[in-house]
Parts: structure tokens; sequence; C-alpha cells
């Protein structure tokens, strides 16, 4: 054996032979009970990142299954991440002056695809870096044709069963980015902005968006607040700087008596709250903001200025004409912003494709709450539950090209839609009228994702889906938990009739050493491939879990990935120390008289033979008895999903005690040559590399092929 383990000299050579050997390649024939996992695609466009290492949770239980005697699969994927991957796309037009509205939907979409299939090879090749076990004779696309041909499938059946419909209503719009966002997407933050006192007629209302007055339709005050009843059913005259109109006064619970003066402008148009109140008191909605971001024809004079500028002029024109009676500048309110660009969203009505979630969220409370899936650690099944409990109706349309397009046609004539599985219909089934246009929108990236445990099993090898489905465990990040994981719970279970998956296991957030929300923009991000090769893939996977609580969040420090590094490289020492006794040993046996003269030397220098053998004898019973003792310990941590605990205890016996102690107890009697002591020596150090694959796979294969034939794997044995 080399004298030290250098991780780039073997990891790619490993990783080639499990992938030629066929060992990663599943069977849905088997005898053996099934163990999958389907891997959470990653963005096909996107260099990995550190969260992806988290993978690694994946790897141990594939691995661990693989050693107890389980068919496993590990089923790998790509997403394509529609506005993700056109915002990234777009950002590099920019940097040659273009930009989306330079082509046209075909065009734009073949050059997103052109872009995507160049960098998704480099994503794939870093999922190898890691170690991962993954069959990749099964690697699916979300923009796979059959994964496509499933999406309208299920998109046709949930239509068919009334769970999807068309409406216009408000949505989450980023102006910049062009698209509508679910209420999930939205990222909320605190910010302080003016409060505008404004004279209404015979109110004074406060409000932080005066730019907006030109689409009120009515003051709303709470049902019960004394100061304002006999104005309730009433109209009023308000100066909207355009000209004066009448809006109805009405009352609504909604409204909060202590804000301001207890009177509020209802703008149904661009104002969430607005709109429900709209919708119970029959209020008519007039949009005075674009798709664009810009104010309207509706606003006369202001027509065609971005919505900040529009702010400052309305407020100096309302100053001039008396009608800004004060302003509070430092009033702290919660407001929706774009989680990708930071723009402030703007609620606009829209026509869109929804799904109606509560009996689809419903029945997932169900099963959850019968353990039909279970979640690790526990806690995160309420948070489930109540994330359930509180879910809307779901947008699915988006405004960009980049996705699977919306299979619904429109009848120009009737203006019928029309719902297929992808198939252009020839003409209208209402009218006969062959003037159709398909919607222009494509499927939020999540409506398809929700569907990834399903549709990539039944499109894979013919049989996987009815041996490895449902699957066994998926694993995230818990910051996904509603976006994804009770998604695919919601559409597995109805196009199913099963559960996607027996378990949940959620992962914590990879933080910096200070606890900080690593970000480029903060110059905190350690990129899992330049520690990879610093100090090799095992360091950086075993410092994702050693030493964390599942499910909780970690400070993750270089000094810890070094530190990794070096157990790696005792890992290797303890494996060439007995290597090279072994040598010695077994080349001493050939030749009985030095064995003899050896051992007379021992009885001559020391004490007699039958104390000597029995000193020995009861080291080698102890460190049986205590290997037992972690095996089963172990085992029964890996069970229960507790992996850092289960690291912690192979890191602790191999450096502690298998090497600090029992070695040193016995080194002496290896120098003398007892097979022995160095066949129980190797056989526990065996044991422990088994352990100890599933978190640091590589060195633990390579010193497995030395003491092998080199055309074996540690993962032929079993535990």
């Amino acid at each position: 054996m080399d004298k030290k383990f250098i991780p780039s000299q073997v990891e790619e050579k490993i990783y080639q032979s499990w992938e030629k050997s066929g060992l990663m390649k599943a069977s849905n024939r088997s005898k053996k009970k099934p163990f999958c996992i389907i891997l959470p695609p990653p963005n096909a466009n996107a260099d990995l990142h550190l969260g992806h290492a988290m993978y690694v949770y994946e790897d141990i239980m594939i691995r661990y299954h693989k050693f107890i005697g389980d068919e496993v699969l590990w089923l790998p994927g790509a997403d394509h991440a529609g506005f993700e991957t056109q915002y990234v796309f777009e950002k590099h037009l920019a940097k040659q002056d273009k930009s989306r509205f330079d082509y046209d939907r075909e065009t734009l979409y073949r050059k997103i695809w052109d872009f995507v299939n160049a960098n998704r090879p480099r994503m794939e090749n870093q999922l190898r870096r890691l170690g991962f076990f993954l069959d990749w004779t099964r690697n699916k696309f979300t923009l796979d044709q059959d994964i496509v041909g499933i999406v309208y499938k299920t998109f046709k059946a949930l239509y068919e069963e009334g769970l999807i419909y068309r409406a216009e209503r408000l949505v989450n719009y980023c102006t910049k980015d062009g698209t509508s966002f679910s209420d999930l997407e939205v990222k909320y933050i605190e910010r302080k902005d003016p409060l505008y006192y404004l004279n209404y007629g015979p109110f004074v209302l406060a409000t932080v968006r005066p730019e907006t007055k030109f689409g009120d339709t009515a003051v709303a005050v709470h049902p019960k607040d004394k100061r304002y009843k006999k104005w309730i059913g009433k109209e009023i005259l308000v100066d909207g700087l355009i000209g004066k109109f009448k809006m109805k006064v009405v009352a609504d619970e909604a409204v909060d008596p202590n804000f301001g003066t207890g009177v509020v402008k209802v703008t149904p148009a661009h104002d969430f709250n607005d709109f429900e109140i709209a919708k119970r008191h029959g209020l008519p909605s007039k949009q005075v903001i674009g798709f664009d971001g810009k104010l309207n024809e509706l606003t006369g004079l202001y027509q065609g200025l971005k919505i900040n500028e529009a702010r400052r002029q309305v407020v100096e024109a309302l100053k001039k004409r008396g009608l800004l009676l004060k302003v509070d500048e430092d009033y702290s309110h919660r407001i929706g912003v774009c989680y990708r660009c930071g723009t402030t969203i703007e609620p606009l009505p829209l026509a869109q494709w929804w799904v109606k979630i509560r009996s689809l969220a419903d029945n997932s409370i169900k099963l959850i709450d019968k353990d039909k899936i279970r979640f690790y650690p526990r806690r995160f099944k309420k948070i489930a539950i109540q994330w359930l409990k509180n879910f809307h109706d779901w947008n699915i349309s988006r405004q960009v090209v980049w996705g699977i397009r919306i299979p619904a046609w429109l009848c120009k004539n009737c203006r019928e839609w029309m719902i297929t599985d992808g198939t252009e219909p020839k003409e209208c089934p209402k009218c006969e009228s062959k003037n159709l246009q398909q919607d222009r929108d494509t499927f939020d990236t999540w409506f398809s994702s929700a569907q990834w445990p399903f549709a990539t099993l039944q499109t894979t090898h013919k049989g996987d889906f009815d041996f490895f489905y449902p699957t066994s465990v998926m694993e995230t990040g818990y910051e996904i938990l509603p976006w994804w994981v009770a998604r695919m719970i919601m559409i597995g279970y109805l196009m199913t009739k099963d559960v996607p998956f027996r378990t949940v296991f959620l992962h914590g957030m990879v933080r910096d050493k200070q606890g900080q929300k690593m970000s480029k923009s903060k110059g905190n991000v350690i990129d899992p491939l330049d520690m990879v090769n610093k100090y090799g893939a095992d360091a950086l996977r075993a410092s994702l879990v050693f030493g964390v609580k599942e499910g909780n969040d970690q400070s993750l420090a270089e000094e810890k990935i070094l530190g990794m590094r070096n157990f790696a490289n005792k890992v290797w020492n303890i494996g060439r120390f007995i290597w090279m006794n072994r040598n010695v040993i077994l080349s001493e046996a050939k030749d009985p008289s030095r064995m003899r003269e050896k051992f007379s030397n021992k009885l001559r220098d020391s004490s007699p033979a039958k104390r000597v053998q029995n000193d020995y004898k009861k080291i080698l019973k102890q460190v049986h008895n205590e290997h037992s003792k972690e095996k089963k310990k172990y085992l029964k941590l890996m069970d229960a999903y507790k992996f850092s605990q289960a690291l912690g205890l192979v890191y602790e016996f191999l450096w502690h005690r298998f090497a600090d102690y029992y070695i040193e107890e016995l080194k002496e009697e290896l120098r003398n040559g007892n097979i022995e002591v160095l066949d129980n020596l190797q056989n526990v150090y065996f044991e422990n590399l088994k352990m100890l694959h599933p978190f640091m796979p590589f060195v633990t294969e390579a010193v497995w092929k030395v003491f092998n034939k080199d055309d074996s794997s540690i993962l032929n044995e079993s535990l």
C-alpha cells in the first residue's frame, strides 16, 4: 500500500469500476426486497452546489440497503427547472446584448434546449465525482417525451375530475421576469415604506399605494366600527386626480379598525384582500397597472410611468391639491418579492389554470395521520399537516417559454377550451370551428415534478413501476416540504391510488461557519467540487453528516472537512499497518525455522508462554465483544435514520478504540508473527470498513481492493 491515501488517484477509477461492473444497476425481477429512492432532480443547466452534496444521505441509505441484501435502485434524473433556467439563460443573453424579446417562441425554446444540453453532462459528472451510487441506465429528464406524456395525462385526468379550472383571479406577478408564481414561491420581507393619509371625500384613510387610487372601486370599514356606521351602503364623491368619481362604502370584517383611521380603499385588481372584499360585495374591478409594471391608459397623464415614479408624481399632485394630510415615513409592513430577482410582486388579474387543492390536501392529511407515510425526524409530520391544512388553490400556469406547454386549446369562435393528452384537436367539438389556438403558458415546474416518482418508474424499464413503486424513501431538504413533498403526495395518490413513498427523510440547510445562509453576494459559498479536489469526496461527504442532528441546519467550515480528511487517512493507515504486518507474517510463515526462533526468543525474554497466550486471548475477546456491541448499535441507528450517530460510532471505535488501544495492545504479538491476532484484527477492521462504506465509499473500497482482488468490491459483501 502507498504511504498516503491520495483521493485524486483512485476516486475516478473506483467509480468507473462500480459503473462498469453493473453493481449500480437494479433488477426488477429480483427475489430480494426492493429499496428505491428517486433522486430529487437537480437543475439540468446548473452546477451542483453544497445543497446537492446533501444527496449523501440518499447514497448512505442505498449503500446500506445493498449491504443488508435488498434490491436497491437509486434513479437519477434532471429537472428542466422552467423559470429558473430561463432566468439564467436571459442573463446569458444579456452578456451578448440580447434579450428573450429578440426571438420568437420556437427559436428561444431551441436556444435554451441547446444551452441546457451543453451543460447537463457537467452536472451529471459532478454527481459521479461525489461518488453517488446511481443507476445511470435509468437516467431521466423532465422534458423526456414519455415524461411529458404522463404530465399531459395527469392534467387531463385532473380536469375531467373537476380538479382543474380556468379562472381570472389575482396572481403573484413579477413584472421584471414576466411570469406569475404560486403563493408558496413568493418571498416575504419586512420593509419600511411611507404610509400616506389621504382625503377621500368625507373620510381620511391611510395607504402605502396612492398610485393605485385610479383602480379604487369602493371604500370599506369594519361593520362594528361605530365611527362610520352611518356611511355604510352610501356613495361618496372622491377626487381621483383625473376627475371626480363616486364609490360605495361597504362594511367588511376583513377591515382592521385599528389600521390608520379604520377606513381603507378597495382596489380589487391590485390587492388580494381587496379582491376578496370585491367578490363578497359584488364590486367592479379596474386594472390600472399593466403586466409591464407601468400604469395604463386608465390613469390619464400618469400612463406609461413605472410604479415608483407614478407613486412619486401622484403624491406630489395630492400635496398640491391639499389631499395629502400627513405621512408616516417609517411604516413597517410585510411585502412579497420575487424569490429570484427581488422585484416587488404585483398582484394582477390574469386568467390561469388552477388546481383545486382542498380534497387533494385532505386525502394527504389522512395518509400522513395514519402513518402510511412516515416522517423523519418525526417533528416534520406535524409541519406537513399544517401546510396541507393551509394550502390555497394552486396556480399552475407560467408565462415562460422553457417548459411543458399546457395542452389546452381555445376556440377563437365560441371561446370553448379543449383539454387533450397533448394531441392538437382538429376542430372545436362545440361549434366545429377550426380556428383554434393553444395556450401559450407552460406548466409550473412543481406541477410536473410533483409526478416525478411515478412518472419516472412508469417510463424506465418495463416492470419497474410494479416492482419499485411505492418508492421507499423521499429524501430532501425541509425547506421544500410544501413546494414539492406535499404536492407529490397529493398528485401521486390521486394518480396511482397509492402513496408515492413510504418514508420522508428531511435534512437541514448547510450554512457558513457563522451560521449565515450561503450566497454568492455574501462571498461565503463553499463549492463542493473545490472541496472534493482539495480533500477528496469522502471528506466532504462525511463532514456533512458527522455531528449533525438529523433535520437540523448545520454550520460548515473548511476545518471540519479537513478533519474528515484526516479520518480518511487514519482509516487508510490502519489498513496499511495491517497489510504490512500481514506481508511480514505470511513471508515468515514460509520459513518455519525463523518462526521457531522468534517464538523461543519471546519465551526467553518475557513471561511463560501460557500467560502470554492468555493475555492476547483476553484482548482478542475484548475487541470482539466491543465490536459486536458496536455493530448491533450501528444497525439499530441506521434503521432508525440516525445516520450521524452511526458514523460517530464507527469513527469513535476505529480511531480511539481499535487504533489507539487494541492495535497498540497487540502490536507486539503482530511483531512476533501471531497469525491469530492478525486474522482477528483484520476481520474486525473489515467489518468496520463495511459499516463505514456508506459514508466514505472511496477510501473503504480502495483499502478493500488492496486486500482482495483488484476487480472485487466491498459492495459484494454483506453486513
